[in-house]
């Protein structure tokens, strides 16, 4: 994404080409059917697709030339042949990426601000507005960028106005009413309010709540057996952040439900310092804390009030959150 414009095209038409080689010698080979072949010549344009949208915003940011005035004319002509309603591809990966990568680039050259999280936003939900006619589909794809807007923007203002805009164009109850749970949980987490109490069980099997442990300056993080490199790494992390931090507990929470697998999995590992957990109701923990993903960290203050409440531990500026 740093070439400029000639020997970026050069290079991905030359992937692009022999993986299309690749494609036709298959399809001869297997002679599949025409339905297969929908999803085989996808998932070849579609990679390719992506890197076009892609390139402008990647090759700004890694390079500051900004290029959207200066491609040729015909750079996004594939587009005219793309079938956004295609109601096969609704779920197709390589489809609902390359989408994910069209909407941030019309959105972010709409804006012209990386950082206008709010107005990129809903530019995404206007383009599929506009480019998505199949109800389902387009509801599907709102609840995506509605999800992934609200765990990355916490200004409660700004929320209020694109939820106003998310409620106008999505008809399906269910995602309404789960986005709408997610967007209220969020406001309850704003910075200097108290996390709101859920219930955890200690190393003895007891259940307490979250609230007797969060009276001190506190880093939680989260992990489960099904991901153990997550596991090792997010310890390691803390175990390095407390010996810089010593002020801060780091609290480990589980999200899994077998406790004596859990047990069974730290009898595995030293990792001193921390305090381990593991939540009692996971549903609980999804609509109190807005958890959506293991790789969210909550920084709580001296008051044991939200200091930070969707962060990540493994950010590169991390540690300066605990200063």
């Amino acid at each position: 994404f740093d070439y400029d414009i000639n020997k970026f095209k050069a290079n991905i038409d030359s992937s692009y080409q022999s993986k299309q080689k690749f494609y036709e010698q298959k399809k001869k080979e297997i002679q599949w059917n025409d339905s297969f072949d929908v999803y085989a010549k996808s998932l070849l344009d579609f990679q390719h697709f992506s890197k076009k949208e892609i390139y402008p915003i990647a090759h700004l940011i890694r390079t500051g030339d900004d290029l959207k005035d200066s491609l040729p004319n015909d750079f996004y002509k594939f587009r005219n042949s793309i079938d956004f309603n295609n109601s096969n591809l609704t779920n197709f990966s390589p489809f609902v990426k390359y989408l994910t990568n069209y909407m941030n680039n019309v959105s972010f050259h709409r804006t012209n601000n990386i950082n206008d999280q709010l107005n990129t936003s809903i530019n995404k939900l206007n383009v599929v507005d506009t480019l998505i006619t199949i109800q389902p589909a387009k509801n599907r794809i709102l609840n995506s960028i509605a999800f992934s807007y609200l765990l990355e923007d916490q200004n409660l203002e700004n929320n209020k106005v694109f939820m106003k805009r998310f409620n106008e164009l999505c008809t399906d109850k269910s995602i309404l009413d789960e986005i709408n749970k997610i967007a209220n949980s969020i406001q309850l987490l704003k910075i200097g309010n108290t996390l709101p109490e859920v219930a955890i069980v200690d190393l003895n099997g007891q259940t307490i709540s979250s609230q007797s442990i969060l009276k001190n300056k506190s880093v939680i993080f989260f992990w489960t057996e099904d991901a153990t490199a997550h596991l090792s790494a997010s310890h390691k992390k803390a175990i390095e952040f407390h010996n810089k931090n010593p002020d801060y507990q780091f609290i480990a929470i589980n999200i899994d439900n077998n406790h004596e697998k859990w047990l069974a999995t730290l009898t595995n590992y030293n990792f001193g310092i921390v305090n381990e957990f593991r939540i009692k109701d996971f549903e609980e923990l999804k609509e109190k804390w807005a958890f959506t993903k293991l790789q969210r960290t909550i920084v709580i203050d001296e008051k044991g009030t939200i200091k930070h409440g969707f962060e990540n531990m493994f950010d590169v500026n991390f540690y300066k959150l605990l200063k």
